[in-house]
């Protein structure tokens, strides 16, 4: 029976999307026939695994920055050959170099007759957002020079690197150099389907999200963090909420990029805004919460009822309009798939490198991470009629369900990856 395993630097949610998309991977093949194993740098009793479908090998938390447990190296070095794939999740963390490392010591030796491949997952990780961004000078050099002595061994003797989607892949080859991989797959990410809609879903979110019952409102659902935009959104939305007129058109046809300062659709009802997730107690969410404050209008229409989970998460996404995320980088965007997996409509940069599945499927609107292209964002859904609202809103599930649903991941891995 084929055997996998996972190494990834750690399975704490709250470190980000990797280690949901673990979860959901290792979980999907496991449905499969497929055994796999995770092992990461935590301590088990953190419970972050809860998943049975797979056996957790939680090997004690480093405390440094690199990642660095010394019980890592061993433990590959004598498991490893039990396995027909050893998938790294991650980069510019000692997981991966231990990793390049237990194989360079054993991949000429007897132990390895099982024939077992490594292969490189980078979530986004390669991505030259990293390497450009403003206010990352210092890391972006420690990543040059990282990738020259260390990475690069690990990248081009890989059997292949795994690919979310086609941007990222193509996004990949941007920064680095030399960059010459055996095979590249892109294998996709996928999403649990959501659990059906009921009240109790309502009665939770609203409870800790008062003022939004019987509101229209777009919903942002991620970390609070310059890179996901919110500054973006906040101006935007203040722009038109402060100025409606400017950005309302007669008509509804289709999307419309005209702004027309004389036609402002009578009684129209600008959508509320939720603002979901934490970070709102750091420095850049203070200093949005300060922009707010500033002007009752926005007090009045934005909401940070701070992270949410379970049915008060669900009720946000199955009561919202639609979702909306201007990041200036996002390798997947697994709340936006979720919103998509509940029929929502969403409005995204593109910058979230899934965006040309979403554009070709109509299921929701893309413009450029700019306050313009945010503020375009907006007005263009705001200014589509109901007809074509519910148009994009069954194209969300269908973009679901052809691209990001379990069933296409599965079947991806197992055609493109687990028959090398």
């Amino acid at each position: 029976m084929m055997k996998v395993l996972h190494v990834v630097n750690s399975m704490d949610p709250v470190l980000g999307g990797v280690s949901k998309a673990v979860d959901i991977i290792a979980s999907s093949l496991a449905s499969e026939g497929i055994i796999n194993e995770v092992v990461s740098l935590d301590h088990s009793e953190d419970g972050f695994v809860t998943n049975q479908a797979f056996k957790w090998h939680a090997l004690g938390k480093s405390t440094n920055p690199w990642g660095y447990n010394s019980g890592l190296l061993p433990w590959l070095t004598v498991n490893v050959a039990e396995y027909d794939y050893v998938i790294i999740h991650g980069l510019w963390l000692y997981n991966s170099y231990a990793v390049y490392k237990a194989f360079k010591n054993i991949r000429q030796s007897k132990a390895l007759s099982r024939g077992t491949k490594y292969l490189v997952m980078p979530h986004g990780m390669l991505d030259p957002y990293f390497q450009k961004a403003s206010g990352r000078r210092v890391k972006a050099i420690r990543n040059w020079l990282y990738w020259k002595f260390i990475e690069s061994k690990v990248v081009n003797t890989s059997d292949g690197l795994l690919f979310t989607c086609e941007e990222e892949c193509k996004l990949a080859k941007e920064p680095f150099k030399p960059y010459n991989p055996k095979n590249e797959f892109i294998v996709g990410l996928g999403v649990e389907a959501p659990p059906e809609y009921h009240s109790k879903m309502d009665e939770a979110f609203f409870k800790i999200c008062k003022g939004l019952e019987n509101r229209p409102f777009l919903l942002f659902l991620s970390r609070i963090n310059e890179k996901k935009g919110v500054d973006l959104l906040i101006e935007a939305y203040k722009k038109i909420i402060l100025n409606p007129s400017a950005y309302f058109t007669t008509s509804v046809e289709g999307t419309s990029k005209q702004i027309n300062k004389e036609a402002t659709k009578a009684g129209f009802e600008i959508p509320a805004l939720a603002i979901v997730g934490p970070g709102i107690e750091t420095d850049y969410g203070q200093s949005l919460l300060k922009t707010i404050n500033n002007h009752p209008e926005l007090k009045n229409n934005i909401f940070f009822p701070g992270m949410l989970s379970g049915n008060a998460k669900w009720g946000a996404f199955y009561n919202s309009d639609a979702f909306v995320l201007p990041s200036h980088q996002e390798n997947f965007g697994i709340a936006v798939v979720e919103s998509l997996a509940c029929k929502k409509p969403v409005l995204i940069s593109n910058q979230i490198n899934i965006w040309k599945e979403i554009k070709n499927t109509k299921a929701g609107l893309v413009e450029n991470d700019t306050l313009v292209g945010t503020t375009t964002l907006l007005a263009d859904w705001m200014n589509l009629s109901e007809e074509n609202k519910e148009k994009m809103s069954r194209q969300a599930e269908v973009c679901y369900k052809t691209c990001f649903s379990i069933e296409a991941l599965v079947t991806s891995w197992k055609s493109k990856v687990l028959d090398l």
